[in-house]
Order: structure tokens, then C-alpha cells, then sequence
């Protein structure tokens, strides 16, 4: 498959799971091609726009309840445009880890289109002493989707190292009547474990995970498989990037995906380093270091005990398969 076709139904099917998930946020960026499957991409960023447009309609229309604005993403930057604090929820959504954003340029976290943009902006605030405006800037996830938001821009003085930082913050509107039906949930199920607990006989009672616990979970997860290159942190400080506990993070995960963080992290990285054996020309050292792993005999000792033949072995089988085809 070309190579560009290949990532544009990459992107799409990023898109759809994210759609799947409620995330109706995010755009797939447009190209000059004429062709079905761009069609296909301009109808799906219709139909993401629209289920948003409709979502924050509800809470101006629906005049008995309250509209809830929500911080979605907020960075603080020196005075060289560093990232210096992200929130956890901003590292959800560009789907990185929280050490890939700080000490990157913000820049770095935009479409070519909006760092255009965000430069003249740059060039007017690093000028003023204080400076308060709002753009409109095109995200970029790790995943390659688009996410379109408005950014509130204001500077400050840090009086503690006398230098100017500059936050900008990201508002989602969402109805509040959502909060308030999701906060009903958590009574509801809160209730039915204090019941369930009185009846059980054992002195350990069982865990049950909240929705919320289950949403962090995921994003979570979908984190793991965007960042297998990367050093994964601590589980401890990987939970409380994704919101939770350490405690909640190892009995959900192994809840729902039926293993544990670790293993699930391996098994991701030697999938991907089977994949770019099998169909790409790219050398093993170099899909070691790709998929995670520090060292080749490390690679190659892990990859065998999972599929019980080596890195090698696949390569020489699938490049004799293509000789013979």
C-alpha cells in the first residue's frame, strides 16, 4: 500500500476510535488530494463538528440549566515559548507523556498552519509587559488528528526567578446538566457498593471502578500505545498523570484489559516490531530502538520467548515470501 494512503486511513481510523469514545473534538487535517477517501475525510470532520456544535448547543437553548466551562488544556511558557507546566488532562488529549511536553517548545504541539499564527502573536506579547488576547489554534495529537480550539493568552511576572510566563489556557463548554447526571452515577453506584460490602462475608471487600475511574483507565491505555518508544515512567507517576492512584491504576487495567500495565506495554512493543519486520525494510537495531527496547540481545531475547522464534528468523522468512510471490 503507498506509503501516503497508508497514513491517511491511519488517521481515519485514529479519528473513529476517538469518535467512539465521545471525543468529538478533534479534525482531520485536509490535503489537495481529489479523491474518495478525502471526501470520506470531509465528511467525517462535518459530522465531529456538528455532534460538538450540538452538544454545546443544548446548554444556551435549554435556558433552565447552567452552562459548565471547563479547563481542557492550560501550559505556562518561559520567555522563550518552553513549556514549563502542562496539565494532565492536555497530555491526555495530544495523547504524550507529561516529561514528552515540558521543556519542548509549544510550538512543537501545533499544525504548520497555526505556528504561523501563534508566531505573530509571540512577537507582540514578548514585547508587552502585560498582554491578554484569545486566538484560535489548530492542535496537533501524537496520533496526527486535528484538534481546533480558541487559546486565552495572558502573561505574568514570576517574581521568584523575575522572569515573564505565559499561560494559555483552553475553556470546553459543556452542559452542566452532564455534571449533574454524572455526579447522580457516582451516588448510585457508591450506594450499591456500600450495600453490596454489608452483604459480603469476606473482610475484603470487592473494588468497583467509577466511570470516571474506567475513562482515566483508557486514556491511559491509549497513551501506552501511542508513546511504546518512550521510557515509561513510574506507575505511580503514570497514574497521576492520567488522574488516578497507582492502587487503581494495576486493578483497573487488569480489570479491563485482562493483564497488567507492564506486560501490556511489552506485548504492545513486540506486536509493532513484528509488524514493521514483517512489511517494512527498516534494520532490526533500528526497530529495537523504535518500539522501546535499549539494547538488540534484550530485543531479540524478549521477541523469542513471546513468538518462540527470533526478529531475524521473521525478517529472512517474510523477505524468501515476497522472492517467491
Amino acid at each position: 500500500m503507498d506509503t501516503n494512503l497508508h497514513h491517511r486511513m491511519q488517521v481515519i481510523n485514529t479519528m473513529l476510535l476517538e469518535m467512539a469514545s465521545g471525543n468529538f473534538f478533534y479534525r482531520i487535517e485536509r490535503n489537495s488530494e481529489n479523491d474518495d477517501i478525502e471526501a470520506l475525510i470531509l465528511t467525517l470532520n462535518m459530522l465531529a463538528e456538528e455532534i460538538q456544535d450540538t452538544i454545546v448547543h443544548q446548554g444556551y437553548v435549554n435556558t433552565d440549566q447552567t452552562n459548565l466551562d471547563i479547563v481542557q488544556m492550560s501550559f505556562i511558557l518561559d520567555e522563550k515559548g518552553i513549556v514549563q507546566m502542562v496539565n494532565q488532562l492536555a497530555c491526555n488529549i495530544l495523547s504524550c507523556l507529561y516529561d514528552d511536553i515540558i521543556g519542548n517548545d509549544f510550538e512543537n504541539f501545533l499544525t504548520e498552519e497555526s505556528t504561523i499564527k501563534w508566531s505573530a502573536t509571540w512577537k507582540q506579547l514578548i514585547k508587552k509587559e502585560i498582554f491578554d488576547t484569545s486566538i484560535g489554534l489548530y492542535f496537533k495529537s501524537k496520533g496526527n488528528l486535528i484538534i481546533p480550539k480558541i487559546a486565552y493568552i495572558s502573561t505574568f511576572h514570576d517574581f521568584t526567578i523575575n522572569e515573564k510566563r505565559i499561560l494559555i489556557t483552553v475553556i470546553h463548554h459543556s452542559n452542566f446538566r452532564n455534571q449533574l447526571d454524572a455526579d447522580l452515577k457516582q451516588r448510585v453506584i457508591k450506594d450499591d457498593k456500600l450495600t453490596s460490602e454489608r452483604k459480603e462475608k469476606s473482610n475484603k471487600p470487592k473494588i468497583r471502578l467509577s466511570f470516571e475511574d474506567i475513562r482515566k483507565i483508557r486514556e491511559g491505555h491509549d497513551i501506552i500505545i501511542n508513546n511504546l518508544e518512550s521510557d515509561f515512567p513510574s506507575l505511580k507517576d503514570f497514574a497521576l498523570q492520567i488522574g488516578t492512584n497507582e492502587f487503581k491504576l494495576k486493578y483497573g487495567f487488569k480489570e479491563l484489559y485482562g493483564t497488567t500495565v507492564h506486560r501490556f506495554l511489552m506485548q504492545e512493543r513486540l506486536r509493532k516490531a513484528q509488524m514493521l519486520i514483517q512489511y517494512s525494510d527498516v534494520p532490526l537495531k533500528s526497530i529495537a530502538y523504535m518500539v522501546g527496547f535499549k539494547s538488540m540481545p534484550h530485543f531479540s531475547r524478549s521477541f523469542k520467548k513471546r513468538y518462540g522464534y527470533t526478529p531475524s528468523a521473521l525478517r529472512k522468512n517474510s523477505i524468501s515470501s515476497e522472492k517467491d510471490s
